[in-house]
């Protein structure tokens, strides 16, 4: 069976499409992974997870070992029959191998021509056993190393944001005008402007998805880069900042004056950064994460 290849955001959803196309579930298939999603700023995922996939091979069953007759049998049939149950030689068992070959396969023994000699066998290779020369043992997954590099500069990466803020912000029927920086490889872009929350979102939650799509239409517009982008409404990301500073300098006061541990709430990635660098700061506290996204949350523990 031959080998498909599919893309998305995850492995688990590659392999979902990869099932798709063969037509078989995940127990009859098997997988190769190509390449991972590399991750990228604020802990998000950046590019996307390639893998190959084909039905799995129905196991041969193995053929029945027959004894081979030698040479001077086929001359003479008025020969005494082989006996039965003799054990095999020396030479044969100390060189018999765990992939069921032995010497006789490349200098074989010859037989000998008194009639009670025991015919010479080769036993065959396992049929389970994988050629070394096989397709798949030749072909290897592509490194990050090994891609191709990006054209794709910073400045047409700022245009495609910018022009899916503002479309998005007109669809929105909002009124808001978008400033975009550019630091080599880091992006930031600002929409200024009043009564923006709508994209902002309880938590900055929605601003997030904003940021995510934004990416997306860029890459899928220009292509993979290597730039980071960063999308901000009317200065929530800063206020957003200076408030999860002041809630954990506060923490750690409590935490040291009690000495007992403390468990926040769950957080996004960028968020918990925040509190950690705050954190780190601190005399007489420590930080740790603890937990699987999206309740991944920081345990704050008396130094």
């Amino acid at each position: 069976m031959e080998w498909v290849e599919t893309t998305a955001k995850s492995i688990e959803a590659a392999q979902e499409a990869a099932l798709d196309q063969l037509g078989v579930g995940a127990d009859e298939a098997e997988f190769e992974v190509l390449e991972e999603p590399r991750p990228g700023l604020f802990g998000r995922m950046r590019g996307e997870a390639r893998i190959r996939a084909r039905v799995r091979p129905a196991t041969v069953r193995p053929k029945q070992e027959r004894r081979r007759k030698g040479r001077s049998d086929k001359s003479s049939k008025s020969a005494a029959a082989p006996k039965k149950n003799a054990a095999p030689s020396a030479d044969e068992t100390d060189t018999e191998t765990d992939a069921g070959t032995t010497a006789s396969e490349t200098e074989p023994v010859a037989a000998d021509s008194s009639a009670d000699a025991t015919p010479t066998r080769r036993p065959r290779r396992s049929s389970t056993t994988k050629p070394k020369n096989s397709q798949q043992s030749k072909e290897k997954p592509m490194s990050n190393d090994d891609r191709p590099e990006s054209t794709v500069t910073p400045d047409e990466v700022g245009a495609a944001a910018v022009a899916f803020m503002d479309g998005l912000t007109e669809a929105f029927g909002l009124d808001g005008s978008s400033v975009l920086e550019i630091d080599e490889l880091e992006l930031e872009l600002n929409v200024d402007g009043s009564e923006l929350g709508l994209l902002v979102g309880p938590g900055g939650r929605t601003l997030n998805a904003v940021q995510d799509l934004a990416r997306v239409a860029a890459q899928r517009r220009l292509g993979d880069h290597e730039t980071r982008l960063r999308i901000d409404v009317a200065g929530y990301r800063d206020r957003r900042e200076a408030a999860l500073a002041k809630f954990a300098a506060d923490v750690a006061e409590q935490v040291r004056t009690s000495g007992t541990p403390r468990s926040l709430e769950a957080m996004s990635s960028a968020d918990r950064k925040v509190i950690h660098d705050v954190l780190n700061d601190e005399d007489g506290v420590s930080s740790r994460s603890v937990g699987e996204d999206p309740d991944r949350r920081i345990i704050v523990d008396p130094a």
